[in-house]
């Protein structure tokens, strides 16, 4: 093997004690990761380094004793632009887009810090998480982002604040025909209301299936998937129906309670393999609590949820990370332990945060797995996640794209609303 001095410096090598791939159900003991740049060139297991980095004197050698490597997690549904607090939407609206941008970026940066390597974003205001998306690509301290921009809802519906309003079937798709000219990774359309807009009912569908059909029909043609956010049965019925890519949520909430999913329905879900993104995720906030409408239907929602699981309908984790005080932006290490909860074991749960994760963001060729040619996007913890998932608590380190990350695991970080982070660089 011949290197230059250059690819020397660049070269880092990650000993640990154990590792876990992102596909396995097994640790590999006594691993070498070796990071060139961005990029994991060699994985090999054993006391010895792999063939030929022996050679490379230059080579940082980084001895994580005792550690667990891991590919970064990632969570396919996150609100940057919310900050965790008890008023996300009245935060944002108070800010302009140059202070919202700002916070979207301590966001960004706490959920790196917490081991979340990559978010997609599934809703911001006026394209920010695009800015946020481009300023990744030259800032190690940011995770990677995917970007939905505003979501696509109906005039004083859920969401309608962030800016994504359309109406009628021409209306819709031109709002995703200028979605697609912005450049955004994804559609995201609001099926049915949601909890977060006054006004707005859950349970209740807002478009109707030619609607939908005109926006997965434009969205499919500019090659962009599509997911809809659905609580009530109505609206996941018209989504499937429409042939949407993937669903958020799928409740099948109810004015008062919620209903179980119909067999049929589920059934259509499961063979069409519509990606179903479960929202988990509750952190240890002292003071915070569940709303009692949604801690009322927990149980229910629950068991939904293993329903889905169980027909074989693949499943990742959205955590809605922003949304509340529940919600930090690193809320994902907390889903990873409740996914098991509606039957995963601790293995599908963290390939559900890794290279399943990496496949529903279209990302799967170079993230959520711990091989060469892969993004070096690692997490490195102390103990077993296969057997304990509160192991991802213990962090050791972090690398985005091959540069480690400080700070890592900090609890008392920052509040993105005291606009204390740096602004972007």
């Amino acid at each position: 093997m011949t290197t230059t001095a250059t690819e020397r410096d660049r070269l880092t090598v990650l000993r640990a004690a154990w590792l876990y791939d992102g596909t396995s159900s097994t640790l590999t003991a006594d691993p070498t990761v070796v990071l060139d740049g961005a990029t994991i060139v060699a994985v090999d297991a054993g006391t010895g380094a792999p063939d030929g980095v022996h050679r490379l004197d230059g080579a940082t050698v980084v001895d994580l004793a005792g550690a667990t490597l891991l590919p970064g997690l990632i969570d396919t549904h996150v609100h940057l632009a919310f900050d965790a607090s008890e008023d996300p939407v009245g935060n944002l609206a108070r800010r302009d887009d140059a202070a919202a941008l700002v916070a979207m970026a301590a966001a960004a940066r706490r959920a790196a810090r917490g081991g979340v390597t990559t978010v997609r974003d599934l809703g911001d205001r006026g394209y920010l998480s695009l800015a946020l998306r481009a300023a990744a690509s030259s800032d190690s301290s940011l995770p990677t982002i995917v970007a939905a921009g505003p979501p696509i809802t109906t005039p004083g519906g859920h969401c309608h604040y962030l800016g994504g309003a359309a109406t009628g079937v021409d209306g819709i798709r031109a709002a995703v025909r200028a979605h697609a000219e912005a450049g955004v990774d994804v559609i995201k359309i609001m099926a049915s209301g949601g909890n977060l807009t006054p006004g707005s009912r859950p349970e209740l569908a807002q478009f109707g299936p030619d609607d939908l059909r005109a926006a997965v029909e434009e969205a499919h043609r500019h090659s962009l998937p599509i997911t809809a956010h659905a609580h009530g049965t109505q609206a996941v019925a018209d989504a499937v129906a429409a042939g949407v890519d993937g669903l958020e949520h799928v409740t099948f909430m109810t004015a008062h309670g919620v209903d179980p999913p119909p067999d049929e329905l589920v059934a259509t879900i499961a063979d069409r393999r519509i990606m179903l993104g479960i929202t988990r995720g509750v952190a240890p906030v002292p003071g915070a609590t569940m709303p009692p409408a949604i801690a009322a239907r927990l149980p229910a929602l629950i068991a939904n949820a293993r329903r889905l699981y169980e027909s074989g309908a693949p499943i990742t984790v959205g955590t809605d990370a922003g949304i509340g005080l529940l919600k930090p932006p690193d809320v994902l290490r907390w889903a990873v332990g409740q996914l098991t909860e509606i039957g995963a074991t601790p293995a599908q749960a963290l390939r559900a945060v890794t290279s399943h994760a990496a496949a529903v963001c279209r990302l799967g060729h170079r993230k959520g797995r711990l091989t060469p040619g892969y993004d070096a996007d690692i997490l490195a913890v102390d103990g077993n996640p296969l057997t304990d998932p509160a192991a991802l608590h213990r962090i050791r380190a972090v690398y985005v794209r091959g540069h480690r990350v400080t700070d890592v695991g900090t609890p008392s970080l920052p509040h993105p609303a005291t606009g204390s982070d740096p602004a972007i660089r």
